[in-house]
């Protein structure tokens, strides 16, 4: 059987003995068919928003609108829906005075190149943009206190607004159930602190925690409680295909447009896991496989149908290195992922430590599976000292894999991890 695994901006090949490979776990998003350009699509769902309350009836009598807008690390095609979302903002009041604050969430801030090329130009150099920075305190301000205790401290842009409004899509997410809608907020546009408490060790630990599950999720409700007390009035969510391109888009009132939006991509990602001894995936290539701290997502689809003590391998580029020195120095310094894991869980809510959550699932994983990284050449010896193994090429980490589980060995193949929600 042959593959084309997604690893930055390329597709390796990968060919296996039809007889060991056992599950091949494909989202059927590309079966959906559009009903227009990626620009009708987005539209049409802006003309009827969920709520029945259009944008531009939202702008009339506001003095201040913010936009939250995804950061570099989300393939979310802003050029298809901030444009239209100015548009109509101006149409219901021409004087409204909008900013677009981008959502960095704990991620290091966008730099001018990224948004040039998420926004365009024309974007750039004629609106106001202020990019989120969860470290600076003084940018920041409390509006209430979270579900879990923690509090809710966002952004002073978001929070001043006369009228808040984001853009987003919605995909599986490894944690929080799916991204979009309420994530735009929390952790979007949330103080450090807010964010930490939010992904504390108990949250993550939970079993509800994990892709594709909102109910009795504990981040998500937590996320939601944000989103409320910040008065997030309107999204305009998407669902894209693998090539990127917007095949779906939900928007109006933030909590009915995004469950519609996770309802109708569960149909299409929902799949049965195929227990094998080896599974093979991807973070879907770039931008979304541009770090490692990311691409913890996609090894969680792996997680979810690999047999115990089975071998996960992850194909992704790292373009951007690890993104997160807690991350890496974590999983480098610790004397083994149980040890890291028993560390972890003593940790309480309110001393929960930047990038804590991703090397929590890091160590889960690594705890029952090894991992192999095809990635570039200089990523051997970081990729080595987080306790993975590294291979050139897909051939080198299949032929580890069966020095562990022996040439007999059978294969389950996810070509793009993160697009995925593997049901037992």
């Amino acid at each position: 059987m042959n593959f084309k695994i997604p690893c930055g901006q390329q597709k390796l090949d990968l060919t296996l003995p039809d007889e060991q490979v056992v599950g091949v776990l494909e989202s059927n998003i590309g079966t959906m068919k559009a009903t227009g350009t990626e620009d009708e699509i987005v539209q049409a769902a802006m003309a009827k928003p969920y709520g029945g309350t259009t944008l531009a009836e939202l702008a009339k009598g506001k003095k201040t609108c913010t936009i939250i807008c995804s950061d570099h690390t989300r393939p979310v095609p802003s050029k298809h829906i901030i444009p239209f979302m100015l548009k109509e903002l101006r149409e219901g009041n021409p004087d409204i005075d909008i900013t677009l604050l981008i959502a960095t969430g704990f991620h290091r801030l966008s730099v001018e190149k990224e948004m040039r090329a998420k926004f365009g130009d024309a974007i750039v150099d004629n609106e106001k943009i202020v990019v989120h920075d969860s470290a600076n305190a003084e940018s920041n301000v409390k509006v209430g206190v979270l579900p879990s205790g923690a509090d809710c401290i966002i952004d002073k842009v978001a929070a001043n607004a006369d009228l808040l409004v984001s853009e987003g899509f919605i995909e599986p997410h490894f944690f929080a159930g799916f991204s979009g809608g309420r994530k735009s907020v929390l952790p979007g546009v949330c103080d450090r602190k807010t964010v930490m408490g939010n992904h504390c060790s108990k949250f993550i630990d939970s079993p509800y925690a994990r892709t594709g599950i909102l109910e009795g999720n504990p981040l998500h409700k937590d996320m939601v409680a944000a989103a409320k007390m910040a008065k997030l009035a309107y999204i305009v969510n998407v669902v894209i295909d693998e090539d990127k391109k917007v095949v779906a888009a939900f928007a109006g009132d933030p909590f009915e447009a995004h469950k519609s939006g996770c309802e109708f991509l569960s149909g299409y990602c929902q799949v049965k896991a195929v227990p094998a001894d080896i599974s093979i995936t991807s973070n879907g290539g770039a931008p979304l496989d541009q770090n490692m701290y990311q691409c913890v997502k996609g090894m969680t689809a792996a997680e979810a149908t690999t047999k115990e003590g089975g071998v996960i391998i992850i194909c992704a580029e790292c373009a951007d290195g690890t993104g997160g020195d807690g991350f890496y120095n974590a999983l480098k310094n610790c004397e083994s992922p149980q040890a890291l894991m028993d560390q972890i869980l003593k940790v309480p809510q309110d001393e929960t430590q930047p990038d804590q959550w991703e090397y929590q699932i890091q160590s889960r994983i690594l705890i029952h599976h090894p991992v192999i990284y095809v990635s570039r050449p200089e990523m051997k010896q970081t990729i080595e000292e987080m306790k993975m193994m590294y291979a050139a090429t897909l051939d080198e980490a299949v032929a580890k894999a069966k020095e562990i589980r022996g040439e007999d060995a059978t294969f389950t193949v996810i070509p793009n991890g993160i697009s995925v929600i593997v049901r037992a």
